[in-house]
């Protein structure tokens, strides 16, 4: 309880001023944007179960998954809410769960959702910046973010956006993460209003909604082109539009180049196609590019050193010593090229096990290869 109450202290109160509706009603807080990577279904479902049926919110839900997700099922099942998959140009409702699909960033603008195929953000899409942002832009202070647990950083510039227009902020406390790297990052780069374990989120946002809004701010500089890159209604983000300056790296995704931003102390890069990055996700974006041209030169050296080996033999059939002797040199000397290669390899995955990397990253990188991809 001790390290719970650190962090508590640490965190700013929660904003009670009110507001009102372009039609002078007071608006309570209304939209709750919850984002989740590895670890993050244990705590969705206790949150989504203490939930009350007559929340006055919409719940909206960005889980990092592959092609496939069961999580609206699992959800449902634990809920007293209605839960469903996000569908695009769908109108929402308050006291209902919307789900991310695989494959579509979950955008909200005025009263509708959007799922767009915009550039991944942080290695993922959907990711949970683009929902985070997009909420921030159309309902301003009527919005609670909620950052749950996770590997690297997607989330914590959404909830800077959040947090800069007037809304809340609400992590899980890291020593209640499977994996805290999301809110760990969320904690250090944001003045989180709300600290707790997954078993108190539900009973705080069921509170936190029924609270009027507080007054929204204006947006943030660029907030609005990132969400427009997002939605893809910008196809390419022109030297006109750059939200910072140019950098010697290229885009992991496309190797185009960068553009550094400073976001208040936290630095973060998008290139001119609009995939985006926290500095953690570029690092972790170039292991995975780098494994992938190991394990290539791998397969290379050991393909090379067989067809030598092979050719080899040939030539020992057919009495002719020299190219023989020629071909196995060469043959020795692609095994051990492949040799050094594997040590390296070797070597990068005790460096991921020794760091802790079990959660997103290293997975990522591991079924990679076994899929052959890297």
């Amino acid at each position: 309880m001790g390290a719970m109450a650190d962090v508590r202290n640490r965190v700013s109160p929660a904003r009670e001023t009110e507001t009102s509706s372009p039609q002078g009603q007071v608006r309570n807080r209304f939209i709750i944007v919850i984002g989740a990577s590895a670890g993050g279904v244990e705590p969705l479902k206790q949150i989504v179960r203490d939930l009350p049926g007559d929340l006055p919110a919409a719940v909206f839900v960005v889980l990092h998954i592959g092609q496939v997700s069961y999580l609206p099922g699992i959800l449902e099942r634990v809920a007293t809410l209605k839960t469903s998959v996000a569908k695009n140009g769908a109108t929402f409702k308050t006291g209902n769960i919307y789900v991310a699909p695989p494959g579509f960033h979950l955008l909200l603008h005025d009263d509708h959702m959007m799922l767009r195929r915009g550039p991944r953000e942080n290695l993922a899409r959907p990711a949970i910046d683009p929902l985070f942002r997009s909420a921030a832009l159309s309902y301003g202070a009527s919005v609670i973010g909620v950052l749950l647990s996770g590997s690297l950083s997607d989330g914590t510039a959404g909830l800077r956006a959040i947090k800069a227009v007037g809304g809340l902020t609400v992590v899980q406390h890291p020593k209640d993460t499977l994996v805290p790297s999301m809110v760990e990052s969320a904690l250090h780069y944001v003045a989180i209003d709300h600290c707790l374990p997954a078993s108190e989120l539900g009973g705080l946002l069921a509170k936190l909604a029924a609270e009027p809004a507080g007054e929204t701010s204006p947006a943030p500089p660029g907030l609005k082109l990132e969400a427009a890159v997002a939605a893809q209604e910008h196809s390419t983000m022109k030297n006109e539009d750059r939200l910072g300056e140019l950098s010697v790296f290229t885009c992991p995704e496309c190797h185009g180049p960068l553009w550094e931003i400073e976001d208040g102390d936290m630095l973060r890069y998008r290139c001119h196609t609009g995939h985006a990055f926290t500095a953690d996700a570029v690092m972790e974006a170039q292991a995975i590019e780098a494994d992938e041209i190991l394990w290539s030169l791998l397969r290379s050296h050991q393909q090379r050193a067989e067809f030598a080996r092979r050719m080899a033999e040939r030539e020992r059939t057919k009495h002719r010593s020299k190219l023989a002797g020629e071909f196995g040199q060469r043959a020795k000397e692609y095994e051990a090229d492949a040799a050094l290669i594997g040590r390296i390899l070797e070597s990068r995955r005790a460096q991921v096990t020794g760091n802790g990397a079990g959660g997103e990253e290293g997975k990522h990188r591991e079924g990679k290869h076994r899929e052959g991809k890297g």
